[in-house]
């Protein structure tokens, strides 16, 4: 299948959208698959192909502060990283509804990212009952936790780190997949970690898969490896959406 990448603009929303070149105009399912911190659309493009490839029209937005919406980080700890997170979750339905309006959706949506794109699509199913099937990569279902990571990270390194960081910051709880698990019912969710991953614990998911139950809905991967998502990792994730969608 020939894969078409068309550059959009929707709103201020800067994203790629990859289809089958013969299915532009055709309602087919979405997926919205967000990159990683410090990264930009095009360093996910090869999962998006891949996607697109079994029959998905797949939408690769900037983040807030990334690719053409990249800003100066801010040297306080992770309050650039927090803010890009909950414009992700602001832009979310605002992308979901465009394509719909436009007819190219069948209703059926997906969403999955890396990192702080993995972070991202547990948070939204905490809120968005529509989501119908998942993907964690390198990412925590546990955002509180990891927030508390980056300010011990922080406070040890001698950063400034606000003394109020904690109620800045308590939108957070609200989003956290740990603290709601319930939210999830039995939607497919495919979270596939490095056990040698430096930047977001292994731990953190391997914890909560743990505190499930293992339940049939949920896949847990992992594999010997740091931060880094290579080739045959995108086709099992690939693989996941479109046994989830039967595609």
């Amino acid at each position: 299948m020939k894969i078409a990448i068309r550059k959009r603009l929707v709103g201020n929303i800067p994203l790629l959208e990859v289809v089958g070149e013969e299915q532009i105009y055709e309602p087919l399912p979405l997926i919205i698959y967000y990159h990683g911190w410090q990264t930009a659309k095009e360093l996910v493009l090869t999962q998006g192909r891949k996607l697109a490839a079994k029959g998905f029209r797949v939408l690769l937005p900037d983040a807030e502060n990334h690719g053409e919406r990249k800003v100066v980080v801010s040297e306080i700890p992770s309050l650039t990283f927090w803010n890009s997170i909950q414009t992700n979750l602001f832009e979310f339905g605002y992308l979901v509804d465009y394509f719909e309006n436009l007819g190219l959706t069948t209703g059926e949506i997906g969403v999955g990212g890396v990192s702080m794109g993995g972070i991202t699509t547990c948070m939204l199913l905490t809120a968005h009952p529509e989501i119908d099937v998942a993907a964690c990569v390198m990412g925590s279902p546990t955002p509180v936790a990891y927030r508390d990571r980056i300010k011990q990270h922080a406070t040890a390194a001698g950063y400034y780190l606000p003394p109020d960081y904690e109620q800045l910051t308590s939108w957070l709880e609200l989003y956290d997949l740990s603290l709601h698990p319930d939210t999830l019912g039995e939607r497919p969710l495919l979270f596939w970690h490095g056990t040698r991953d430096e930047k977001i614990p292994h731990q953190q998911v391997k914890d909560f898969v743990s505190a499930q139950g293992q339940k049939p809905n949920i896949t847990f991967l992992s594999e010997d490896e740091r931060h880094l998502v290579k080739v045959p990792t995108m086709e099992t994730i690939s693989d996941f959406f479109a046994e989830n969608f039967d595609m």
